[in-house]
């Protein structure tokens, strides 16, 4: 209990939020880290995932990557990652990367997998291309599951944004490493803190777009 005690007081000092090692600037980059991360996922697995739910090619290859990519070990991802590229940020923004395609790649094939049969054959039924059936119909149906799975791979890689700091990077995860290295579990409770609080907004943000992209908005 007085870990915590000092832990909300260590949050609570307003000389620890401003300067180039404080808490704002810390948060900025943990913040930016994971949303970058996320995006160049994005980028890649949206399409592949779309293209995959709907032509049905390559299926099991996309099932087994995601399944297989969800059991690699985030730390020795980001040790091994850091040992290629060098200290910086490369090597954890490519791990941060290749943690969040699985799980934006399964949300994007099975969201347009699970759009209603009737409504894709009727598209089709009124003359619409595959590429209109897609984006028309099927991507705007699936859109709840993309959106989970986006949600899932930001909880994710918010919590592995801490390990950038591991290999010279910063984020909140710098609190966490020079607590451990001074003892200062107080340090490294309040740096939790603030990565469990981040992960808890943006878990409430994306369920509050997940209700809104149901498919009833497009009826």
């Amino acid at each position: 209990m007085n870990y915590l005690v000092e832990a909300f007081a260590w949050l609570a000092d307003p000389s620890r939020w401003p300067g180039p090692n404080g808490i704002g600037l810390r948060l900025g980059e943990h913040i930016a880290y994971s949303f970058a991360g996320v995006l160049l996922a994005c980028l890649v697995a949206i399409p592949a995932g779309w293209w995959v739910g709907h032509t049905g090619r390559l299926r099991g290859l996309a099932v087994s990557l995601s399944g297989g990519a969800r059991a690699l070990p985030t730390l020795g991802l980001v040790t091994l990652l850091g040992i290629l590229f060098g200290i910086g940020l490369v090597g954890p923004m490519v791990a941060f990367v290749v943690l969040a395609l699985p799980s934006v790649l399964a949300g994007a094939y099975s969201g347009v997998e699970s759009a209603d049969r009737q409504a894709v054959d009727g598209a089709r039924a009124s003359g619409m291309t595959e590429l209109q059936v897609l984006l028309r119909v099927e991507v705007p149906l699936g859109l709840p599951l993309l959106v989970g799975g986006i949600r899932s791979a930001f909880l994710q890689v918010i919590a592995t944004a801490t390990l950038a700091a591991y290999v010279g990077a910063g984020g909140l995860g710098r609190f966490l490493f020079l607590g451990l290295k001074t003892q200062d579990y107080a340090q490294m409770l309040a740096a939790s803190l603030l990565v469990v609080a981040l992960a808890l907004v943006v878990d409430v943000a994306f369920a509050t777009i997940q209700r809104l992209a149901s498919p009833a908005r497009f009826r």
